[in-house]
């Protein structure tokens, strides 16, 4: 696959390659509503998608199919991309395209989570949240496996197979006379006045941040990368990545203190 050049009829050999600044400037210009450069952005990212989907050599098969639900997820990151944020669209755009795909081998798999796996998925959910209470901070999947007796591998696919597959109307609990569904157990509160205030202290404290500084923290939480998929992504030594973290949440703290 990595030498084919035509991929849903697309040639991929005439596609256009155009340095960051082009993009960027580009991307402006889609920002502000023009439909013609939102199709020539489009076109210009079309090599980004097939990079991701050669990554999943062992769906040749389904290559047509994965390059199309890969630009969904390419046209899902042109819509919430944050020009302000000064880091390469590309460092934002792979993990959306790649989450898609995946979305799509999940959904179209013909293996259906068990109920006993669901079982195990919900004692360590269950279990995830009262050793997370308890200890002050997010439990591990290690501990949450030996509260519920449980092989840490079991845990790992138990949790893995019903991440974002589970409906909301999926029951969690049963006392008999009332279903208790996860729907229940979900709050939005995202347009609560506390949290539309949260957000812009927390805006504000970014925007005192160094560039590095905000290429990292949006890296590490906002994208989930490691520290060190981080520093290969940057170029610099994972220590480096681990001390301008600290000192950029540092920082944040006291603004937001």
């Amino acid at each position: 696959m990595a030498n084919k050049v035509a991929i849903c009829g697309v040639d991929t050999s005439t596609l256009p390659k155009l340095k960051n600044d082009d993009l960027m400037e580009l991307l402006k210009r889609v920002k502000q509503g023009d439909e013609l450069a939102r199709e020539q952005f489009v076109v210009a990212n079309l090599r980004l998608v097939l990079s991701v989907v050669q990554r999943f050599s062992g769906k040749k098969e389904k290559a047509d199919d994965m390059f199309q639900v890969g630009c969904v997820g390419l046209m899902k990151a042109i819509d919430n991309f944050d020009t302000t944020l000064n880091v390469k669209f590309s460092t934002y755009a792979v993990p959306m395209i790649i989450g898609e795909i995946r979305r799509f081998l999940r959904d179209n798999n013909s293996i259906r989570v068990s109920r006993s796996l669901r079982d195990i998925a919900y004692r360590a959910l269950k279990a995830r949240e009262h050793l997370s209470k308890r200890l002050g901070r997010e439990a591990t999947n290690e501990e949450i496996a030996n509260e519920i007796d449980v092989d840490i591998k079991d845990v790992n696919f138990a949790l893995d197979a019903i991440s974002e597959t589970v409906s909301l109307n999926e029951p969690v609990y049963n006392d008999g006379n009332e279903t208790v569904r996860i729907m229940d157990q979900v709050s939005d509160v995202k347009n609560s006045e506390e949290n539309i205030t949260e957000q812009i202290a927390i805006k504000d404290a970014v925007s005192k941040l160094s560039q590095r500084e905000k290429e990292i923290l949006l890296m590490r939480y906002y994208i989930g990368k490691t520290q060190i998929e981080v520093s290969e992504e940057i170029g610099i030594s994972q220590a480096q990545v681990s001390r301008l973290e600290k000192n950029a949440l540092d920082s944040m703290k006291k603004h937001l203190i």
